[in-house]
């Protein structure tokens, strides 16, 4: 891998989520280049390229986990890279194992909002009944920048 000197932050258009310092580790092994981090905010970035993306990747802070500390750390990316199109949260996380839909660990999901549903469906809230698993909580739509693509 090639190091770079900086970038300015309107050049990072691709944002990249990892919940634990492992996925970290794998992401940065991606990087075609690494570029010099100057940043002045609270988190921590690795920031490079992959092909032609400008990427940034930041890991959840250490003992946050969950749709909560992933929002707020998504959100402070979206603040400080202006230039954000696409935003990633890609790790080891769990599956959603339903007959006609059997999400696994490997799977690319996409989501797109339907009806009363935002695209976005958090499976680890709701009830055990007679008829299965019952969903009562949804999450809110994805962010602006994700709805142009």
């Amino acid at each position: 891998m090639t190091r770079r000197l900086r970038l300015s932050r309107e050049e990072y258009t691709v944002g990249w989520v990892c919940a634990l310092p492992l996925e970290l580790a794998a992401a940065k092994g991606i990087l075609d280049e690494e570029h010099d981090s100057h940043m002045d905010d609270s988190m921590i970035y690795t920031l490079g390229r992959v092909g032609e993306h400008n990427v940034v990747i930041v890991c959840l802070p250490g003992g946050d986990t969950g749709t909560n500390a992933a929002s707020v750390v998504a959100a402070q990316i979206i603040h400080s890279f202006p230039s954000m199109r696409f935003g990633l949260m890609i790790g080891i996380g769990g599956g959603v194992p339903i007959a006609c839909k059997d999400i696994r660990l490997g799977n690319v999901v996409v989501s797109l909002p339907e009806n009363d549903h935002s695209g976005v469906v958090q499976y680890d809230i709701g009830k055990a009944t007679p008829n299965g698993f019952k969903r009562t909580a949804y999450l809110n739509a994805p962010p602006k920048f994700c709805e142009a693509l």
